[in-house]
C-alpha cells in the first residue's frame, strides 16, 4: 500500500509540472483515478490518502464498490459505454457522468436522477478521430447536440471528454478548439470542463487544457484483463 502513495505523490507531482509548463494553476486540473477492476481495499488505501474521485467504467463493479464505501467522501465518475437500459443506475449512483454521446441517454438520465440529488454533471464524448470502434459525437454535431442536452433540468452539461487515437495526432488540440468554440457559439452556464488525457499523456493533454486528466495504470499498475 505504500507504493501506492508513492505512485499517487508521482502522478500529482507531473500534473503540478505539466501545470507549470503550461502557465496554468494546478489547482485547476482533477485527478480522476480509473479505478475499474481494482479492488475495494486499494480504492479505499487511495481514499485515506485524500484522493476524492473516481472513475468506473463496469456499472455493476461500480455500484459495488459505491455501497461498500459509502461512508467515505467521494465524487464517483462513470466514464465507460452507456446502455440504456443502464441509466437509471447510473443516474441514481454517480456524480458526474463523461460518456453521453446520444440526447436520448441524456434524457434517460435526466429522468430517472433522483428528486434529493443535486443536478447529475455530465461530459459529451467526442469521437474526436472519427474512429469507427470508439463511442462519441461527431465533432460537427457537438453544439446542436448541446443546445438539446441544456433544455434538460436536472443535468448540468459541463463540457467534453475524448479518448484520442493511439498513434500521435493533434486530437487534444482540436479538442481544445472545440470545447472553446461551442463555448463561444452556446451560453452554457457551467462550461468548465475538458476530461481528456490519461497516463501516458496527460502532460499534452494539461497544455493543451485539459482540467480531468483519467489515470489508471500510473496509479493503480497493469490491472488484470
Amino acid at each position: 500500500m505504500h507504493n501506492m502513495s508513492n505512485k499517487l505523490t508521482q502522478v500529482k507531482s507531473r500534473i503540478q509540472q505539466a501545470a507549470k509548463s503550461a502557465n496554468r494553476n494546478p489547482d485547476d486540473i482533477t485527478l480522476l483515478a480509473v479505478s475499474k477492476k481494482q479492488s475495494v481495499e486499494k480504492v479505499r488505501e487511495l481514499i485515506l490518502q485524500g484522493q476524492q474521485d473516481f472513475g468506473e467504467n463496469y456499472l455493476q463493479e461500480a455500484i459495488e464498490k459505491i455501497e461498500t464505501l459509502n461512508d467515505q467522501q467521494v465524487r464517483w465518475h462513470f466514464i465507460g459505454p452507456i446502455q440504456s437500459n443502464k441509466t437509471r443506475s447510473i443516474a441514481t449512483h454517480f456524480d458526474w457522468v463523461h460518456s453521453v454521446d446520444r440526447l436520448k441517454v441524456a434524457q434517460r438520465l435526466n429522468d430517472q436522477r433522483p428528486e434529493h440529488l443535486p443536478p447529475l454533471k455530465i461530459c459529451i464524448q467526442v469521437n474526436i478521430d472519427g474512429e469507427d470502434t470508439k463511442s462519441g459525437v461527431n465533432p460537427s454535431e457537438v453544439a446542436t447536440l448541446c443546445r438539446e442536452i441544456a433544455k434538460l433540468d436536472k443535468i448540468e452539461m459541463h463540457g467534453l471528454m475524448c479518448i484520442p487515437a493511439k498513434e500521435g495526432t493533434d486530437a487534444f488540440t482540436r479538442m481544445q478548439a472545440l470545447f472553446k468554440a461551442v463555448g463561444d457559439e452556446i451560453s452554457l452556464h457551467h462550461w468548465d470542463t475538458l476530461s481528456m488525457g490519461m497516463s501516458a499523456d496527460l502532460e499534452e493533454a494539461i497544455d493543451a487544457g485539459s482540467t480531468i486528466v483519467r489515470v489508471g495504470t500510473a496509479l493503480f499498475g497493469e490491472r488484470k484483463v
